[in-house]
């Protein structure tokens, strides 16, 4: 039974449920005539194998296949293609197995290939990158539509995307090795893999299931002998590109010549002397980066072509497929030399290549900031493209390092600028304006007295998932240095207590985090609803002879919000500017109606913290009002209350710098601490919410936190 026409007709045709017996134990899609793509631990389930098991299958296994929307009743046998065989590993490069429960890991793919012709009517998913924002689907192992799963990609982490889920069925291990499907623009955008599951008795409202899916470009950096995956039909500008090529590629053995060529760099089959232009532009818009290989060839045919001739056909191509400007050889390439670069923050790349951007993409690597600068076009009078322009402010910033790969990325620039018509004295022009531009000015008068940039202290980032009472949590923990990439270092799916958390803390403390010369900064993420726990007064067991571990008190503790908005970010940014100068308010008895303390904010738009001093019960509805209105500082007792606790906050506060508020309430911690005879000390039960204007958020943070980055 062939699937009948529908929205999702090329997700049917190339679905297929992986088998262990007679139970799906998972997913895959066909991306080839023969070639089925899935996760290496969905096929060592179906051979009865360890999940993370990494020995490649020998020939002699086989792995049972369906696909159900094409022959449901007909079992295929496939077996693993040994050169694409990529099983978990702990980190990007090397064999280090993967701990069970740890996320994320890389690898974890396979490529299948069927004993025989597939079934009549299936035919290879398109393939696109994802976009955030889209609503994407995956359906369960069987491929029954009714436990499908709906989902929106948060952000990219690679080699993951994270993605909230949306509604549907519960995720479980069956949809793992599946596509996932991108229903308005009809293509795959990555594999499913794994699940962050929020608490059973987490309380309504709280952030949704976490589904994580390996991306495209993942898949292709890991498998680089799987064939070009299909694209949707391409229509826009393919007139525009037949006009191009016509003026390019002069009579009917140049077509022919380049059709053949075109169709072996894509592992497809050629027209042989049926080519023509049509089926050129048509095999070329139908493959992934098949338009880039086609401009390639085309500029070793016509190498003396006019350059406003050429400058017709890459313009037209770009409009056939916007976000293409590599050949798969180049972006391998390219992948491969970004691996050894450590210097650059790919944040701060995409803000300096594209200034007046008006909402940077969110990007964690700087092989993702390259996908997303590979989809922007040039700006008027700018002859080097912000790819290019990107490689070569790498190169400058990595050459710091050493001459690799810093060399090698400025022959890569210009090897690419050459193969795409960007002059070579313009990329040189543009790499000599950055040097000049990061080159230190020279010591004078003037900077003599300036002071050197302070190293960021590092940072523990732990995103709680509270339960439903408050005193269980599944959480995720994250480690920030000055100058990298926020790395996941640790996720806790089972439910857990206040000192398991610390416990986790403590041991990412001593593995992972160098505190020198600084000491870390903890930031709890929480909920709006859950801004008054007291993560300050959370230890560790009294287990061994260092004592209990109390990061309250020896650690800067700050909670932070995950509900920050886009309302709220003209706030942020008014004060952020105003931060220099910003003056203190508080927030009493007389401001606990929602209305009375917005108000109160609005008018004091240069107030940069804010003291919460009022009924322990009225704590949420002004906090959220803070939160809401942009401020950064926000200064509260969990208990006491009263103008006497008012003054003692603002005295704390005043002639404080901003940036040492979260040091000065520590040490406040520390004195009460140090005082057991006081039990009134204003020290204890002191909360702190601080969303400084320099802190950033985990990479797997939804939108609203990334537009928190002034």
């Amino acid at each position: 039974m062939i699937a009948g026409v529908g929205p999702d007709t090329p997700l049917q045709l190339s679905f297929a449920s992986v088998r262990h017996g007679e139970r799906a134990v998972g997913a895959g899609v066909l991306v080839a005539e023969r070639l089925v793509l899935t996760c290496a631990h969905v096929v060592n389930s179906a051979l009865g194998r360890g999940r993370f098991g990494q020995d490649t299958p020998a020939p002699g296994d086989l792995v049972t296949l369906r696909l159900p929307h094409v022959a449901p009743a007909r079992d295929l046998s496939a077996r693993v293609v040994r050169e694409m065989w990529v099983p978990p590993r702990a980190g990007a490069a090397g064999r280090e197995p993967v701990e069970p429960g740890r996320l994320p890991y890389h690898g974890d793919l396979a490529v299948l290939e069927l004993t025989d012709a597939p079934p009549e009517g299936a035919e290879p998913a398109p393939f696109l990158q994802h976009n955030h924002a889209g609503e994407v689907i995956a359906l369960w192992a069987s491929g029954n539509p009714l436990p499908t799963v709906r989902a929106v990609p948060r952000v990219s982490a690679p080699p993951w995307i994270a993605l909230d889920v949306l509604g549907g069925a519960q995720v479980t291990e069956g949809f793992s090795g599946g596509p996932l499907w991108d229903r308005e623009r009809q293509a795959v955008v990555g594999l499913v893999a794994a699940v962050h599951r929020a608490p059973e008795t987490a309380a309504p409202g709280d952030r949704p299931t976490t589904m994580y899916a390996i991306s495209v470009p993942a898949i292709e950096a890991e498998l680089p002998a799987l064939p070009p995956s299909a694209v949707p039909t391409a229509r826009r500008g393919v007139q525009q590109l037949l006009t191009a090529l016509e003026r390019v590629l002069k009579g009917r053995e140049a077509v022919l010549a380049c059709e053949e060529r075109l169709a072996a760099r894509l592992g497809r089959p050629s027209a042989g002397p049926a080519a023509d232009l049509d089926r050129l532009v048509g095999l070329a818009a139908s493959v992934r980066r098949g338009l880039p290989e086609l401009l390639d060839l085309v500029r070793d045919h016509e190498p003396y072509g006019a350059r406003e001739d050429w400058e017709r056909l890459r313009r037209a191509a770009r409009t056939v497929r916007p976000g293409e400007y590599l050949t798969t050889r180049q972006r391998r390439d390219l992948a491969g030399l970004l691996a050894h670069c450590s210097r650059t923050d790919p944040r701060t790349l995409l803000e300096r290549v594209l200034p007046h951007a008006p909402e940077l993409p969110a990007v964690t690597g700087l092989a993702d900031a390259m996908d997303a600068l590979e989809g922007f076009g040039s700006a008027a009078g700018a002859p080097v493209p912000p790819l290019l322009q990107g490689v070569v402010r790498i190169a400058v910033e990595e050459r710091a390092a050493g001459p690799y790969p810093a060399e090698d990325l400025d022959a890569w620039a210009e090897r690419v600028a050459a193969r795409s018509g960007v002059d070579e004295a313009a990329v040189s022009q543009f790499r000599a304006d950055v040097e000049a531009a990061a080159a230190p000015a020279p010591a004078g008068p003037a900077a003599t007295g300036s002071r050197a940039h302070a190293p960021v202290a590092p940072r523990v980032q732990v995103e709680l998932l509270p339960t439903a009472t408050g005193r269980r949590f599944t959480y995720q923990i994250w480690t920030f240095a000055d100058g990298q990439p926020h790395r996941l270092a640790l996720v806790h799916d089972a439910e857990a207590g206040s000192e398991q958390v610390v416990d986790d803390i403590r041991r990412v403390l001593r593995t992972e985090v160098r505190e020198d010369p600084e000491t870390a900064l903890v930031e709890y993420f929480l909920p709006s609803a859950w801004l008054g726990l007291d993560v300050d007064s959370w230890e560790s067991p009294d287990s061994d002879e260092d004592g209990p571990f109390a990061p309250g008190i020896t650690r800067r503790v700050v909670v932070r919000t995950t509900e920050r908005s886009r309302e709220s970010y003209a706030g942020w940014k008014q004060r952020t500017a105003a931060l220099p100068h910003a003056k203190h308010l508080v927030l009493d008895h007389r401001h606990t109606d929602r209305k009375v303390a917005r108000a109160q904010l609005e008018v004091h738009r240069d107030a940069g913290t804010v003291i919460v001093c009022c009924a322990p019960h009225h704590h949420g509805t002004l906090l959220r009002q803070c939160v809401q209105a942009g401020v950064h500082t926000v200064l509260w007792h969990r208990a006491e209350h009263g103008e006497r606790i008012a003054q003692d906050l603002l005295a704390l506060v005043d002639g404080t710098d901003h940036a040492e508020v979260p040091e000065a309430v520590r040490l406040e911690r520390a004195k009460a601490m140090a005082e057991p005879e006081s039990a009134g000390h204003h020290g204890r039960r002191l909360s702190l919410l601080y969303d400084a204007p320099d802190h950033r958020p985990p990479q797997l943070a939804p939108d609203a936190w990334v537009l928190t980055q002034p």
